[in-house]
């Protein structure tokens, strides 16, 4: 998977720069990288996102902390909901 997977400069990482990102021994990759490695899992870029602590680039700029904290409370009650 790591050979799917192109940094910034077009080259590929390394199986152990992967292994390490699995294991939390590396900072959360950059947007970018998430969105490859979603591509390649078949899962959601915005699950991966949320699990790196990484907010979508769409939707973390130009907005108000009130509204960031608006959304939040609502994504917060969606979660509670569905217990």
């Amino acid at each position: 998977m790591a050979e799917m997977i192109k940094k910034e400069d077009g080259s590929t990482i390394t199986p152990q720069y992967l292994n390490d990102i699995e294991r939390n021994r590396r900072n959360p990759p950059s947007e970018g990288m998430i969105r490859q490695i979603s591509n390649a899992l078949g899962v959601s870029a915005d699950y991966l996102l949320f699990l790196a602590g990484k907010a979508p680039g769409d939707i973390s700029k130009n907005h108000s902390p009130e509204d960031i904290e608006e959304a939040y409370t609502a994504f917060r009650k969606t979660l509670e909901d569905k217990k």
